[in-house]
């Protein structure tokens, strides 16, 4: 393995958790923080500590619709911890490390375009903060996502679910036996982003081998047709086999060979809840595996390969899964016409339950088709609190979907609504009357 110059970016929210025993608190990275300075990692002179950034409101509403407003959603840990994001892609985009590590939390792959509260832990999305700042600042055209976390990040799929140049890969346990009960292998996309999501539900009790099936006969071949820029890693870590909310059986080792195959320029961690007994090793395999160390000594104490080994049936599954995704995405082109087919309007409904926050959102979408360009979309969003109205203008809307988008914007009142968001990314406009 060659060594490589690797960027940790360390923020474990004293100040922020759901409650003193929620599986999402501060301890989830103390255990993490020793483990690494135990083993002598930042001993290595090409492993290195930065400290985070912290997002700012324009920041975050490049990614959000949050009602009423940011402050309302995001406390200054969780700026913090999307900071710890924006950091990683400071350092890869200005060259002064090969790859970024964010250890941090909160996380947020399960914070959707429109926020109203904490759902799945997350109040807003760390990795879709850190991709708009490195396509408005950096001018980062074409980005994949590969979200390795144990449930479905249905948040960073919402959010780029429209968009052909954000390409993204979720393998997660299987939504019809965990949180959020989605992430199915139909679910592609929406208009020209419409094949450009790929979904990978894994049968429980899948291990090692299993991920690593899916890593080197779907996700390397789909990125080498696609070509992204940036690669990142939504790397959460409760598919350990030692994980108390969740059914897989991945390993430290498991983990450190994804990311060895995969090589990311950004991992951020998301989920993960064995305190002690994953953590600390997981996220020391990454980071040597990120470094191109040898992390072949990185063993969990109660490691057994043999009996983490999932059966042949299940392998026989995922080889199912893996060539119908492989087939969708030769296929993209067709099957997104297919989809769109004419339409001028491509009407969504969807309703999003916030379980932490005990919100129940209910959504009506009208996405906007043109031929040339990727045109806007207009969101109602009705929560527990709030009725919105949200306009979002993607980055290359022609002048005609722009003076469409404007006349039904002067035409709304707010007479209906709490509030009418416009979200203008092409000239980083965001608004609210």
């Amino acid at each position: 393995m060659n060594k490589k110059k690797v960027g940790i970016i360390f923020f474990p929210a004293f100040d922020w958790a759901i409650s003193p025993s929620h599986p999402e608190r501060e301890e989830r990275l103390l255990y993490t923080q020793d483990q690494i300075k135990e083993e002598g990692l930042f001993d290595f002179e090409n492993i290195l500590q930065f400290k985070p950034l912290i997002a700012n409101e324009l920041q975050i509403n490049r990614a959000h619709i949050c009602v009423p407003d940011v402050d309302s959603q995001a406390t200054i840990s969780h700026k913090i911890s999307a900071g710890g994001a924006l950091k990683a892609a400071e350092l890869i985009m200005k060259n002064k490390t090969n790859s970024a590590f964010a250890l941090v939390r909160p996380p947020g792959h399960h914070a959707r375009r429109v926020v109203h509260g904490n759902r799945g832990f997350c109040n807003i999305n760390i990795e879709a903060i850190m991709i708009e700042e490195l396509r408005k600042k950096y001018n980062v055209k074409k980005i994949a996502v590969v979200d390795t976390d144990c449930h479905h990040g249905d948040g960073t799929q919402d959010i780029y679910y429209h968009d052909p140049n954000v390409l993204f890969i979720s393998i997660h346990q299987d939504g019809r036996t965990l949180y959020p009960g989605s992430g199915f292998t139909d679910e592609l996309g929406i208009g020209k982003g419409y094949g450009y999501t790929l979904n990978v539900p894994l049968p429980p009790s899948t291990s090692d081998y299993g991920y690593l099936y899916v890593m080197e006969n779907l996700v390397l071949p789909v990125l080498k047709d696609f070509k992204p820029d940036i690669i990142i890693n939504s790397a959460g870590q409760d598919n350990h086999f030692t994980d108390p909310i969740t059914n897989m059986n991945l390993t430290a080792k498991g983990y450190a060979k994804l990311n060895e195959l995969l090589q990311p320029h950004i991992a951020v961690l998301e989920g993960g809840y064995s305190v002690e007994g994953a953590l600390p090793y997981v996220n020391t395999g990454i980071i040597l595996a990120l470094a191109g160390l040898d992390y072949s000594n990185v063993v969990e104490p109660d490691y057994n390969e043999s009996a983490l080994r999932e059966s042949e049936s299940i392998i026989n599954r995922i080889k199912v899964t893996v060539k119908e995704l492989r087939d969708k995405w030769k296929m993209r082109d067709e099957i997104q016409h297919n989809h769109i087919n004419g339409r001028e309007i491509i009407k969504t409904k969807r309703t999003v339950y916030y379980d932490e926050s005990g919100i129940t959102e209910y959504q009506n979408e009208n996405l906007f088709i043109c031929e040339n360009c990727n045109s806007f979309y207009i969101m109602e969003s009705t929560g527990d609190y709030y009725k919105i109205a949200a306009f979002v203008l993607n980055y290359d809307i022609c002048d005609k979907c722009r003076s469409k988008a404007e006349a039904i914007y002067k035409k709304l009142t707010k007479k209906h609504f709490d509030f009418i968001y416009w979200h203008d990314k092409s000239t980083d406009n965001y608004g609210k009357i």
